[in-house]
């Protein structure tokens, strides 16, 4: 067992064997390496002033992963090469980045600016390396605000820099930094402090399941992108912390004939493209999900096993029938993902029992899917209604109707009574397909909050729902939707 976080800094060890267990990698870097260029902006985060990027191995290849700091604890970083915007210039020469930056003017207050350069270093590094449209910089900085409105200067700098071959010293040194990751990667479970306050990494399933059967009142971390609010927001104190990120096979993508079985601790990153390939409304509800920070840290097993109402992945995951293994010990189940569900903040989990993976069903020739959201901000928002609809269709009659929502009640919640209305009617049914869509209020009760009023919930689900069964009969989604037409759509923009 290892008793210090290891992780690089400008190409040597860092280790920290007395740091607390909730420090955040931005603290870390701005307290303790009095490293400020990365600087804190909402902490939370949404806006990516403190964005920094990961170097390491994945998948035997070199990959350049930005991250959130602020919201990351600095124990995440074990195993790993911290990259600063303090680091990018290679001596008096500023990294093509940097000096496109400068030159088309991308720099206004300055404030978001590291995080800007950061995340567009991230995509200079993102394997292909080929020439990025507009559109694949605009994906690349969606997780950077920029206060100022600069954002066409900004982007203009990314489409400068990042065409072409890389040419950089992080590319001079990759078969270096590959051999230094290598030593830091001794597959020994890590853990760091005592029996009351440590924070741990094992290293196996076996050795998670063993330790959180001792300390079951240890919060479990996968990407930290909640639980990290807990400390920059909350002010909670979090005396032991587990994170999974070095659990090996618990980042494990199965992807079978039926389904596909997500370990725990995959990304919404790398989850994204498996999801799309189920249906394309899933790969959109995947872009709108967040910013490349967060969908690279955030986890598929997170966003179910925190049990949030207004969860973006529950309602889909529900309705395309997913389910859930858990583990306590070396005792494995298995149980519907809808039944995880209990009331709002309990989840049918024991104590001491962890998300192992959720395997998802794909679709079957004969059954339609939709996913659709409502948010007070397109992008990157918390969903005020979530809805996933999924129908089984014979000839034009609906055979059985799944349908489930996030953000109407106190949990991810299925439409029982619309269900039930939906079932046997004819695509063709006007007047019955209306009457269907009426029954929510028999299913759902929503609440006011900042997000929604009760009202404008209910409203929105029965549109959400009445464009799904108008998409599913025919219509096509360039004349139902603005933004996230429907690939194969015939003028899918």
């Amino acid at each position: 067992m290892r008793r210090e976080i290891a992780f690089l800094r400008r190409g040597q060890p860092v280790r920290l064997s007395q740091a607390a267990p909730s420090l955040t990698l931005l603290d870390y870097l701005r307290l303790e390496e009095r490293a400020t260029g990365t600087k804190e902006g909402c902490a939370e985060g949404d806006c990516g002033a403190c964005t920094v990027v990961l170097r390491r191995v994945v998948g035997g290849e070199v990959a350049y992963q930005a991250v959130n700091s602020c919201i990351l604890l600095a124990g995440q970083a074990d195993g790993s090469e911290v990259i600063t915007v303090e680091d990018l210039a290679d001596g008096d020469r500023l990294h093509p980045v940097q000096q496109a930056m400068v030159d088309h003017h991308g720099s206004q207050c300055g404030f978001c600016t590291p995080g800007f350069v950061m995340a567009l270093f991230g995509l200079y590094h993102a394997p292909p390396s080929a020439s990025p449209d507009r559109d694949a910089v605009h994906e690349w900085i969606s997780g950077n605000l920029c206060r100022c409105t600069g954002y066409r200067p900004i982007v203009d700098a990314g489409l400068t820099a990042c065409t072409g071959a890389r040419s950089d010293q992080f590319s001079a040194n990759e078969a270096a930094a590959r051999t230094a990751l290598a030593a830091l990667d001794d597959g020994e479970d890590l853990f760091v402090g005592g029996d009351t306050r440590f924070f741990a990494a094992p290293a196996s399933i076996a050795s998670l399941a063993s330790l959180y059967l001792a300390h079951p009142d240890a919060v479990l971390v996968g990407g930290a992108t909640d639980v990290g609010l807990w400390i920059t927001k909350q002010l909670r104190d979090l005396p032991k912390i587990i994170w999974l990120g070095r659990v090996r096979g618990l980042d494990a993508i199965e992807d079978m004939d039926a389904t596909i079985n997500f370990g725990a601790t995959v990304t919404h990153e790398a989850a994204w493209p498996h999801l799309a390939s189920i249906d394309s409304d899933l790969g959109e509800l995947m872009r709108r999900f967040a910013g490349r920070q967060v969908r690279t840290a955030g986890t598929i097993g997170g966003n179910i096993a925190n049990g949030s109402p207004i969860g973006d992945t529950p309602p889909a995951l529900i309705a395309l029938g997913a389910t859930l293994t858990l583990q306590k010990g070396d005792t494995v189940r298995t149980l519907p993902l809808e039944d995880f569900f209990i009331a709002y903040g309990k989840q049918a989990r024991h104590q001491g029992e962890f998300v192992r993976a959720v395997e998802v069903p794909k679709l079957k020739p004969n059954e339609s899917f939709r996913a659709l959201k409502l948010a007070k901000r397109y992008d990157q928002d918390i969903s005020a209604v979530m809805a996933a609809v999924k129908l089984t269709v014979e000839g034009r009659h609906i055979a059985e109707a799944s349908i489930a929502y996030g953000g109407m009640a106190a949990t991810p919640k299925r439409a029982s009574a619309t269900e039930a209305a939906l079932t046997g009617l004819s695509l063709d049914d006007p007047t019955g397909l209306d009457a269907a869509v009426l029954r929510l209020a028999e299913d759902f009760s929503p609440i006011d909050d900042m997000r929604a009023s009760a009202k404008y919930r209910l409203a929105g689900a029965q549109a959400l729902l009445a464009k799904a069964l108008a998409e599913i009969g025919g219509m096509s989604s360039t004349e139902t939707r603005v933004f996230g037409r429907r690939a194969g759509d015939a003028t899918a923009a």
